[in-house]
């Protein structure tokens, strides 16, 4: 904690210590009020401005110190200035003192509120800077919500200052203006609930809900707005239409369907998109691949002889579009149609909020519907590097068509799809260089799983240019020439092939966005419900970010269309709390929630556990006992924040530590579990057993040592 800190809590202390040793209370009751009105009131007509001078100070300490009293000043505000005077300084005077209490409880406590609950508050937050004005006025007008916790649990949030001053000037004037003007007949007040009757603090509570109603009102209005310039059907085709037949597209698809609402598909290539066609599963059908390979060329280790292994690279590839097409049943039209949803195969362009115009076979047809969900996915990022359009580039969309193995392969990138791509092809066959711009491999990951995987794909043979900036392509007669610069200059790199692994962006160009006005950056612009900027349409998966996840757009799809089909009676905002993700190179990297990087960079305090794989008994058999699984908990405590796991199967093993922080399970629950023996999962029991070691109650082992040794006596 700083000094100004240290001094500033010094000071409030002292003055409530001072406020309680004096007891400040006996003079802020009612009784004393009636028996000093005549003496005040002499002091008034005397010193009118010192009067001012002190009432106003006098208030403004003791709503700054949360002191009992408020309403016995706003009282005698009345019964001393009159209801002019009086209702001027008690308002200004309370929220003066309102603010001091915020800016006090943001300064000293913010930061680690923040820190230690940050997560836990980030939704409020995003509340509170979406409707702060509104949430704190409701808050203001109701009187059966202390203001004094008010204004210190605001101070704790995201709100600007400036809406907490006006919204508290504006919101406690009501309430200021009744007890001002009961102060003014003091002598006929007994007792303070006298001030406020039942029907009083029904009035309020009305008034309280006024800002709910008026932001259904501004709702209404700006969906007008939006509205504006477009003429509502008389009649709706379907209840939903979705554009997209990827995952997140076929989830939605799916519900609707489920929930008997009538659902329209369209897909202008293939059903399941990319991760069936071009993503997911082709790459881990490859993967696969190039592992079985792997281990073939090292069996000797196990006392296996084969004299050698060669690749018939068109058969993977022929296998690979076998396991598509084992897949493919789950994802087609056959499918889709046979559970309701009206599939249709073609072009889609979203003409109005309610009209999607439909292209097949140069035909146009309208189709009209009560809500969109956009789910068009996303595609490989080009970059526009000078040269590049001469040179036939490889991306995760064209690589499936490759016939021959490269033998000199060319990967930029170095994140998850890189990283996959060249361990597997490196062990295919191919010499692989990849090329990467930061000083390390997955830089979202942090720095020691780096390094796991870097020493990985070292050991694999692929030759890494980390801290590398690619700067232009050139096509040559010996193939393909990328000019690089590093610390050690300028320098060109050669392969046959070259594949973009540099990340996806999204579709969002070709169907309509643009002319309805929908807002969107690098993605279209969703909020908390995957709402756009028109209130019917929705959107989900890789083309509304920010994660681009085949689990996370199935997870969206869910919320998207719930809400564009449910929205007006319940909304569900969509919950991004446990999320895991997996690396499948060899070794695996699996996390869920914080890394150690991203704990840091939220000032998020921490304790690490490791578990070194290589101590575990099943991974040793296996003869793969190589890495380690990291878990992050709050200090002190097994509540999970964050867990990384570099090994065999990591992604498996993840499972259990996403289960717990779902369900809010900590590490001695995942301790007094039974594992099999021998199984790779035992290394989540083994971390949670290293974490108990060092939480070790050791006072209370040394008393159980010694009544055991006088036990021995």
């Amino acid at each position: 904690m700083s000094v100004k800190k240290i001094l500033l809590a010094l000071v409030i202390i002292a003055a409530v210590v001072a406020a309680v040793m004096f007891d400040v209370t006996q003079y802020l009751n009612l009784d004393t009020l009636k028996a000093q009105q005549t003496r005040v009131n002499g002091w008034f007509e005397a010193e009118p401005l010192l009067t001012f001078a002190i009432y106003f100070i006098a208030y403004v300490l003791v709503t700054a110190l949360s002191i009992p009293g408020a309403t016995i000043l706003t009282l005698g505000a009345g019964a001393i200035f009159g209801l002019g005077w009086g209702l001027l300084l008690a308002s200004f005077a309370s929220s003066v003192g309102a603010l001091l209490a915020f800016l006090s409880a943001r300064f000293l406590l913010k930061d680690w509120v923040q820190s230690k609950f940050g997560q836990r508050l980030e939704a409020i937050n995003r509340g509170v800077k979406r409707d702060g004005a509104f949430y704190l006025l409701s808050l203001r007008l109701v009187p059966i919500f202390p203001f004094f916790v008010i204004n210190l649990a605001l101070g704790l949030t995201q709100i600007r200052t400036w809406t907490f001053y006006w919204v508290s000037q504006v919101g406690m004037l009501l309430g200021t203006v009744v007890y001002v003007n009961a102060g003014t007949q003091l002598a006929e007040i007994e007792q303070v609930g006298d001030v406020v009757s039942a029907d009083l603090i029904g009035a309020f509570v009305l008034l309280g809900i006024f800002p709910l109603i008026a932001k259904w009102l501004l709702t209404a209005i700006k969906r007008r707005r939006a509205f504006k310039g477009f003429t509502r059907p008389q009649h709706y085709d379907n209840n939903l239409i979705v554009i997209g037949a990827g995952s997140a597209g076929l989830v939605s698809a799916y519900i609707a369907a489920t929930v008997k609402a009538k659902v329209t598909l369209i897909e202008r290539d293939k059903m399941g998109g990319d991760c069936l066609n071009t993503g997911c599963v082709p790459s881990k059908a490859l993967l696969h691949v190039a592992n079985q390979v792997h281990h073939m060329r090292h069996s000797e280790q196990l006392g296996i002889k084969v004299d050698s292994v060669s690749v018939d690279f068109q058969q993977v590839l022929a296998r690979v579009q076998q396991v598509i097409q084992r897949i493919e049943p789950h994802d087609s039209v056959e499918r889709y149609q046979g559970l309701g949803v009206n599939v249709e195969l073609g072009e889609a362009t979203i003409k109005s909020p309610w009209e999607v115009e439909l292209k097949q076979d140069g035909e146009l047809r309208r189709l009209t519907t009560k809500h969109i969900v956009v789910a068009t996915g996303a595609r490989p990022l080009v970059p526009n590097l000078p040269g590049i359009n001469e040179v036939d580039y490889l991306t995760s969309d064209n690589l499936w068509q490759l016939r021959e193995l490269p033998k000199r392969l060319l990967i930029l990138g170095g994140g998850p799809i890189g990283c996959e791509m060249a361990q597997a092809f490196q062990r295919l066959g191919s010499e692989v260089h990849l090329v990467e711009m930061s000083e390390r491999l997955l830089t979202n990951e942090d720095p020691d799983t780096s390094t796991y995987v870097a020493r990985a794909l070292q050991g694999d043979g692929v030759t890494l240019h980390l801290g590398t900036q690619a700067k232009a392509f050139s096509q040559t007669e010996q193939g393909v020439e990328l000019t690089v610069e590093s610390e050690q200059g300028e320098q060109s790199l050669h392969a046959d092939r070259v594949l973009l692994a540099l990340g996806r962006q999204a579709n969002l160009e070709g169907f309509g966005l643009e002319e309805l006005g929908i807002e969107q950056s690098k993605t279209i612009q969703v909020d908390e419900f995957m709402q756009t900027s028109l209130p019917n349409i929705y959107a989900c998966g890789d083309v509304a970010g920010p994660y681009q996840f085949t689990h996370v757009a199935s997870h969206q799809a869910w919320y998207a269309t719930v809400n564009a089909l449910f929205g007006r009676f319940k909304r569900f905002r969509v919950d991004y709390s446990v999320i895991p993700w997996v690396t499948y190179t060899s070794p695996q990297v699996a996390n869920v929630g914080l890394t150690e990087q991203q704990a840091k960079a939220q000032q998020v305090d921490y304790e690490t556990t490791c578990y070194d794989i290589a101590e575990l008994d099943r991974a040793i058999a296996d003869g793969n006992a190589n890495g380690r699984v990291k878990v992050l908990t709050e200090p002190g405590k097994d509540t999970i924040l964050g867990v990384n796991i570099v090994g065999p199967q990591a992604g498996e093993l993840l499972a259990e530590f996403v289960l717990a922080m779902k369900q809010g399970i900590g590490l001695n629950k995942i301790l007094g579990t039974i594992h099999s023996y021998p199984t790779l999962a035992e290394a989540n029991k083994y971390a949670a057993g290293e974490w108990k070691r060092a939480h070790a109650p050791e006072k209370l082992l040394k008393w159980v040592e010694k009544l055991h040794r006088w036990l021995r006596s």
